[in-house]
């Protein structure tokens, strides 16, 4: 890891200390439960307090940070068990269907893209000691975000836009680096095959049987940091 001090270095200067807050989160740098002091994040960026109030009030929205009244921001904690399963659960039912109908309506030009984020993920360094998982995780994520999109249901993508932040949340206080990329890119590649094949009902269940993947490893992590 880079250990040299990130400075924000958008245009935007709210921007650019959400994206140093982002990366901090994903790093490890800001732990679960950790009070966010608003004038020393300022001093250890170089900016005003302003803001570090305005990304910290971005990253509320999704679910990152919590805000406590009296007691200013502080670092959403671990999922509990039940949470976790049912963040999965719901993503169990949203995404498949989501899926079903992407296959339908995507032109086979618009499968590429996924094609290309399954490669991104095998490619990207990953594993357990790789602690700078950002680039893994948004290929990841691009690769459900477009299928969602292609499904062409404005229900559907609300539905899963809602899950954004705890999605986020999920990933990012895992712990324990990328574990499943093996594991990932087969799911993945099996999803977009069915897609290939205009077979809805095989990519469906393809993704299904993803999610719920996903959702057992994930517990295993979780048990395994006990």
């Amino acid at each position: 890891m880079d250990d040299r001090p990130r400075t924000p270095t958008r245009t935007s200067l709210a921007d650019g200390v959400y994206e140093v807050l982002m990366a901090q989160l994903m790093d490890g740098e800001l732990r679960p439960e950790q009070q966010l002091n608003i004038d020393g994040l300022a001093k250890s960026l170089a900016v005003s307090q302003t803001p570090i109030r305005e990304a910290l009030a971005r990253l509320e929205s999704t679910g990152l940070v919590r805000r406590e009244a009296l007691r200013g921001y502080r670092v959403a904690p671990l999922y509990t068990d039940r949470e976790l399963d049912d963040l999965m659960d719901a993503r169990a039912v949203v995404e498949p269907s989501s899926t079903y109908f992407a296959t339908t309506r995507m032109p086979d030009a618009a499968l590429d893209p996924l094609a290309a984020s399954i490669d991104a993920l095998r490619t990207i360094p990953h594993g357990p000691d790789h602690h700078d998982v950002r680039a893994y995780w948004r290929a990841d994520e691009r690769f459900h975000d477009l299928i969602v999109r292609g499904a062409d249901n404005v229900f559907l993508l609300n539905a899963y836009r809602s899950f954004g932040g705890t999605v986020q949340r999920f990933r990012l206080f895992s712990e324990r680096g990328v574990t499943d990329a093996d594991a990932a890119v087969h799911e993945h590649s099996a999803v977009l095959e069915a897609m290939r094949r205009r077979d809805a009902d095989g990519a469906r269940d393809a993704m299904r049987r993803h999610i719920l993947a996903v959702k057992a490893r994930a517990r295993q992590d979780r048990d395994a940091l006990r």
